[in-house]
């Protein structure tokens, strides 16, 4: 996998991450800034890092879980882990207009 199919999946996963919806704002989580990254290794191996808009977030489960099943079900993804950060920690600044 060559660096241009790498970031082409990248794209692919993040547009799929899009119709994940936070219960709480109503608003999809790539919009709202929690994806903090989304990389793509030799093989197929996504690594997302995304937060929460709080630490103790009653969605924290909800939401870490479905980016999980969001990725796997992206063609071309072998394999997907997603790690939960609170570093830097969200504000309403980080959401897209």
């Amino acid at each position: 996998m060559d660096e241009q199919q790498k970031a082409a999946l990248e794209e692919d996963i993040r547009r799929a991450l899009r119709v994940i919806i936070d219960p709480e704002i109503g608003r999809n989580i790539v919009d709202l800034g929690l994806i903090y990254a989304v990389v793509v290794e030799e093989g197929g191996i996504a690594r997302i890092t995304m937060t929460t808009t709080t630490r103790g977030c009653p969605a924290t489960a909800f939401l870490k879980e479905a980016v999980g099943n969001c990725v796997w079900d992206v063609p071309g993804v072998e394999y997907a882990e997603v790690h939960l950060t609170y570093e830097p920690p969200w504000t309403p600044d980080m959401m897209e207009t």
